[in-house]
């Protein structure tokens, strides 16, 4: 079976059970073929690691983001200090350079607050969608699967 993502073999299911041939006196009961349908089955649980790992990466890429958000802010804090501990020399260059270098602490503080609201949104949309496509998948994997026990306890718990 080719790479397919869950929604659209799930569709697949769903049209497999929906047009299935029905037994003679029988209305409510069909013929599919098992591994076929097992198969699909399998391929679907099999994506769904698939959509929590996306996830992990997710997480993952907003941590290095805002370690690395952390590093430029203390590089810049650091340079703030050299640049002032040269100008010490001087009272009036020295008040300056530490004004300079609270701006730029402050700035750096901003940059940091703002890069990490910007990561935290990018974030919680990110698993929010990815939640929705898991939940959405599931709930139809489940659906699918409850008509296919209604239909196999209808007939005795076999399919003929």
């Amino acid at each position: 079976m080719s790479e397919k993502n869950i929604e659209e073999q799930t569709g697949v299911l769903y049209d497999m059970v929906q047009d299935a041939r029905s037994l003679p006196l029988g209305a409510d009961k069909c013929i599919l073929e098992r591994d076929k349908v097992l198969d699909m089955l399998d391929e679907i649980i099999a994506q769904l690691p698939a959509e929590i790992k996306q996830a992990r990466t997710i997480v993952e890429s907003r941590s290095e983001l805002i370690g690395q958000a952390r590093r430029e802010a203390d590089s810049l804090v650091r340079q703030a200090q050299e640049q002032a501990n040269v100008l010490v020399s001087q009272e009036s260059i020295y008040q300056e350079a530490k004004r300079q270098c609270e701006q730029l602490y402050a700035d750096t503080q901003a940059k940091i607050a703002q890069l990490r609201q910007a990561s935290n949104e990018y974030m919680d949309d990110a698993l929010r969608r990815t939640e929705e496509a898991i939940a959405q998948s599931l709930a139809q994997v489940q659906d699918t699967r409850a008509r296919f026990q209604s239909l196999t306890q209808v007939g005795g718990g076999t399919l003929e």
